[in-house]
């Protein structure tokens, strides 16, 4: 696979939320349940790549709400989004569906992007499956100020002018604010005069060891350069809640936080993780020279246990792991080197190349990790964001 050049920031925007709001206005002849000779009506769509459209809408009869539910559970983001802007009777059964945390259907993935013409608070959301681009006018502060940390369950993971994180839904726009940075334990406040945030002090310190370097005081808008690398929303259905969990620096530290909480929870005393999965109530790490931790973060007390994984630590790799459709874990090693690196850049800008990757399925009872060479008709995008692997049957 020598010269493949990865693409970082492919966001998946599987829905799982509450309230959602229309994304478009145009309803297709949803599974054949427009009867023709009724009376009509227009909605209007608007997408980035067109001019306005209309498009007739039947007057529906009323369908059970099992039915209903059953068929929204089938949909795209898309035309979910159509069909529970139709009436009171198809919004009150996709409100249902979500409410329950039954829509589980896996969607294709969709890149999202922001263009200075589009507007600061504005972001474009290509749909792959229809080939088009949707306009969505996103809650402040603006989408172009803040830095993308990650992107998870139909979530993106932000950091602002502040530094200070939220979690925020595209398609509803519905945005949570997460726990403060400064209950990160690297990060301390440091207050002027007025009693008013000012600067951070950020250590490089951790469970393991203390840093050489002194601490430093940086800018509220630059400390999310420092310690936020990667971040993930999951849905635990057991608990009934969300999950947001952090890769920070110093050496890949692990924090995490149920939305709600008010501080940040550190797992230590282990680092250099690189990424994170989450699959039957246990989150799985792997780390820089491949071995698994599994925890359990459910409990008052955090449970963990350590998993052998594969590594060739000689060769400097990137780990990654990632739930096959199928329900197995597996491990992903990705040799690479970095080509045309401004070091004052965003590292979200730098171009890597792979020279080689190697596959392996893990079992983690009993603990086996074992070697494939083949996807067969599956498909990996790994990167930046959370790590998914996908049926090309499904999402050709």
């Amino acid at each position: 696979m020598a010269g493949t050049c990865s693409v970082s920031r492919v966001l998946s925007l599987a829905i799982h939320q509450r309230n959602l709001r229309p994304l478009v206005f145009r309803v297709p002849k949803l599974l054949g349940f427009l009867p023709p000779g009724l009376p009509k009506k227009f909605l209007k769509e608007e997408h980035i790549h067109g001019p306005l459209t209309e498009v007739a809408v039947a007057q529906l009869p009323e369908l059970p709400q099992d039915v209903l539910m059953s068929i929204f559970a089938h949909l795209e983001i898309p035309d979910l989004m159509r069909a529970c802007s139709v009436g009171s009777s198809w919004r009150s059964a996709y409100s249902s569906l979500c409410k329950l945390g039954q829509y589980q259907w896996r969607q294709t993935p969709c890149l999202l992007y922001t263009s200075e013409s589009a507007g600061d608070s504005v972001a474009c959301l290509y749909s792959l499956l229809e080939k088009r681009s949707y306009k969505l006018t996103l809650p402040e502060p603006p989408i172009r100020s803040r830095h993308l940390i990650g992107s998870s369950n139909g979530w993106l993971i932000t950091a602002d002018e502040r530094s200070e994180m939220h979690i925020l839904n595209p398609i509803t726009c519905e945005q949570i604010a997460l726990p403060s940075v400064i209950t990160i334990a690297q990060v301390t406040p440091v207050l002027d005069e007025t009693g008013a945030l000012c600067k951070y002090i950020y250590s490089r310190n951790t469970a393991e060891h203390r840093s050489t370097t002194d601490p430093q005081a940086v800018d509220l808008g630059e400390l999310r350069q420092y310690p936020q690398k990667k971040a993930f929303v999951f849905y635990d259905a057991s608990a009934g809640g969300y999950i947001v969990v952090l890769i920070h620096d110093p050496d890949g530290q692990l924090s995490f936080a149920w939305l709600g909480d008010d501080k940040w929870t550190w797992l230590k005393p282990r680092s250099f993780f690189q990424d994170c999965v989450y699959k039957d109530g246990m989150l799985y790490a792997v780390a820089s020279l491949g071995e698994i931790h599994a925890f359990d973060l459910r409990g008052p007390v955090v449970a963990t246990e350590l998993i052998a994984g594969w590594a060739d630590i000689f060769s400097c790799p990137t780990f990654y792991i990632v739930q096959a459709p199928c329900g197995d874990l597996m491990q992903v090693f990705r040799s690479q080197h970095v080509v045309d690196c401004d070091p004052c850049a965003d590292t979200a800008t730098h171009v890597h190349y792979t020279s080689k990757i190697k596959i392996f399925e893990v079992e983690t009872m009993p603990e086996k990790v074992v070697g494939i060479n083949s996807l067969k008709d599956h498909v990996l995008l790994v990167g930046q964001n959370q790590s998914l692997c996908l049926s090309a049957e499904e999402y050709p």
